[in-house]
């Protein structure tokens, strides 16, 4: 596995465990399709959370929240709409939201989850 692969797959990780911790109930990971990849489906209540999860070494190239991009917004709302469509479910609402890790060489990691991004 290159390192940058095991960098995201150890921020998603993370992350999982961070949204589970914080009530949500995680239901898909790394969900994919020829337009894409959604990294975690979640369920808070009766809500839908799609979640991008960006993960860095460093601020050097800014932080991980700034790689959310109006284009990969714009991608993972059409995701969101065909991870929907291909279980039929309607969910009351769907809400974007955005973990960004921090993950030095040294020391602990840094997790943000910030809620209704996208």
């Amino acid at each position: 596995m290159r390192a940058k692969d095991a960098l995201g797959r150890y921020g998603e990780d993370l992350a999982a465990r961070h949204l589970s911790e914080a009530g949500l109930v995680v239901l898909e990971r790394n969900w994919r399709c020829r337009e894409g990849e959604i990294d975690i489906v979640a369920r808070d209540g009766d809500v839908l959370v799609v979640c991008e999860v960006k993960t860095r070494r460093s601020t050097a190239y800014g932080s991980p929240l700034e790689a959310v991009t109006d284009g990969k917004a714009a991608r993972q709302r059409v995701l969101a709409a065909r991870w929907i469509a291909e279980r039929g479910i309607h969910p009351r609402a769907v809400r974007f939201d955005v973990v960004a890790v921090l993950a030095p060489s040294r020391g602990q990691p840094v997790l943000r989850h910030v809620k209704g991004v996208i």
